[in-house]
């Protein structure tokens, strides 16, 4: 079943709709003509999202109701009123937006089927010529609204829906003052990015469902051939230079006439299918490269000068005796050669109980202590179980909490691995190049001095964070594990278990 209204948070919604009296019902009928069916969910700014029908037309329909209306839906309002404007077959069709003042709701074609979001969320990652389809036709629905000079401002996996037909739709338009042109066509790469490995690229305005991509000291996200094989190198440029901010993004219709060209090849032809063209052309229809022709041309010329070289040489030397050929380097008799050596492959670090403390700030009662050996003993069971808070940020009494881990000397590190009993904790990793002593002092010092990995905090959408923040150019020591938000434990308090922690590295 669709899930419509699933993208990011713009300012707007950034408090989300205070619920009111006059909550919609099964049965009712909104405006004389859209009876509610069902209560499907609410969106990522509690929205509620209903199925319903339209009675004067008999077909089903989607409706986004928020509390209230009046000032605080007027952006939503707007935003649908523009859409609607735009008839595109990857569009989905708005038909109505009413504002009663107590609550306002937009109406909207019901699209049969699911999001990209669920999709990869319940098969994994898609192939290359399945993302690149779906990719493609996002870029043609936003060719169509940007021709119009609006902007979409929500393209994101959860707007994203795929139809049990096949269509591909984008819905849900939002934008606000922050949103542009480049904006879209950056979240297209970011639906390539998605599709292809599972993660989503992009910082987002509000908590997100979404796992975070994979990230290197920069902050930057690793590239999808990184993450995954398979991915075919032109795809992964393709994707990589969308999300780069330092290359100019093309165009929509640009964009669109690239990727239409990708999806009319076939996957083993998109080695072939570049270099990029968003400027030079923009024809839909698919490009054969002639790359393929001019090696075949050199390689022919290569064979007839090796051939005859061969055959000079073995003209002159016919009556000399046959040379010992020395082995060098992996040469062996027959000729055959090794190929360069493999880079080598990171592998898990054994930690110990002595190798890790937890980090309990001068605030702190440090009743912790001695807790951090149940995050290494490779035992899921046991874990450093966190009191419990009044309030998610440590009851506000200290920055948060963490685990220190000594390697014993600088190594190369490729990730940190956190295993916890729920979701929904903010975290990251910090690194520095001391540890000043398990007292509060020690800690102190380790808040006034360690860094933080990566460009923001992560918060975590599910049981199990890989953090990829390491720069390879350079060896870590020190790891601090740290957390600075706790989940809800369900029954008004803020807690966590820590289960295990794992280090990877060369």
């Amino acid at each position: 079943m669709t899930q419509v209204g699933e993208g990011h948070e713009t300012a707007a919604d950034a408090d989300g709709p205070v619920m009111t009296f006059g909550a919609p019902t099964v049965g009712e009928i909104l405006a004389e003509r859209y009876q509610l069916e069902e209560h499907v969910n609410d969106d990522s700014a509690g929205r509620q999202v209903w199925r319903g029908i339209d009675v004067i037309l008999r077909r089903p329909v989607a409706v986004v109701l928020r509390y209230p209306g009046g000032d605080s839906a007027a952006e939503m309002l707007q935003a649908a009123v523009d859409a609607s404007r735009v008839i595109h077959p990857n569009l989905v069709g708005v038909y109505d937006a009413i504002d009663e003042s107590a609550r306002a709701y937009v109406v909207r074609e019901w699209v049969e089927g699911e999001s990209l979001r669920e999709l990869v969320s319940s098969e994994g990652p898609l192939d290359p010529a399945r993302a690149t389809a779906i990719a493609h036709s996002i870029a043609d629905a936003l060719t169509a609204v940007h021709a119009t000079g609006m902007v979409h401002g929500n393209v994101h996996p959860g707007t994203t829906l795929i139809a049990d037909d096949g269509r591909v739709v984008l819905a849900d338009a939002r934008a606000d003052s922050a949103d542009n042109v480049e904006s879209d066509i950056r979240a297209v790469g970011g639906i390539l990015y998605f599709a292809l490995t599972g993660h989503w690229p992009h910082n987002e305005v509000g908590s997100s469902t979404l796992p975070d991509a994979n990230r290197d000291g920069t902050g930057s996200p690793a590239a999808p051939r990184q993450i995954r094989a398979g991915v075919p190198a032109y795809l992964d440029d393709l994707t990589m230079d969308l999300l780069d901010s330092r290359v100019a993004t093309p165009e929509a219709d640009s964009l669109t006439a690239e990727l239409a060209r990708l999806d009319a090849s076939a996957e083993e032809d998109y080695e072939d299918a570049g270099p990029l063209r968003f400027a030079q052309n923009t024809s839909t229809e698919p490009t054969r490269s002639t790359s393929k022709i001019v090696i075949g041309v050199a390689a022919l010329v290569v064979i007839a000068v090796v051939g005859l070289v061969f055959g000079i040489q073995a003209i002159n030397s016919s009556g000399d005796p046959k040379p010992t050929v020395t082995n060098q380097a992996g040469a062996d008799p027959d000729g055959a050669t090794d190929t360069q050596a493999p880079a080598p492959q990171p592998k898990k670090i054994p930690l110990t109980a002595d190798m890790v403390r937890i980090v309990d700030p001068p605030d702190g009662d440090r009743d912790d202590t001695g807790e951090a050996k149940f995050t290494v003993d490779g035992d899921d069971e046991s874990a450093w179980k966190l009191q419990r808070f009044n309030q998610p940020n440590f009851g506000n009494r200290k920055p948060g909490m963490g685990v220190l881990i000594d390697l014993g000397t600088p190594r190369k590190l490729s990730e940190v691995e956190v295993l916890m009993s729920q979701p929904g904790v903010t975290m990251d990793i910090r690194t520095g190049t001391e540890d000043a002593g398990d007292t509060s002092a020690g800690d102190q010092k380790i808040m006034d001095t360690y860094k933080r990995l990566g460009d923001s905090e992560t918060v975590t959408t599910g049981n199990r964070k890989v953090f990829s923040v390491f720069n390879p150019d350079q060896t870590y020591r020190y790891v601090l594990v740290f957390m600075t938000k706790l989940p809800s434990d369900g029954e008004g308090r803020y807690s966590v278990e820590v289960q295990e922690i794992s280090v990877s590295g060369y």
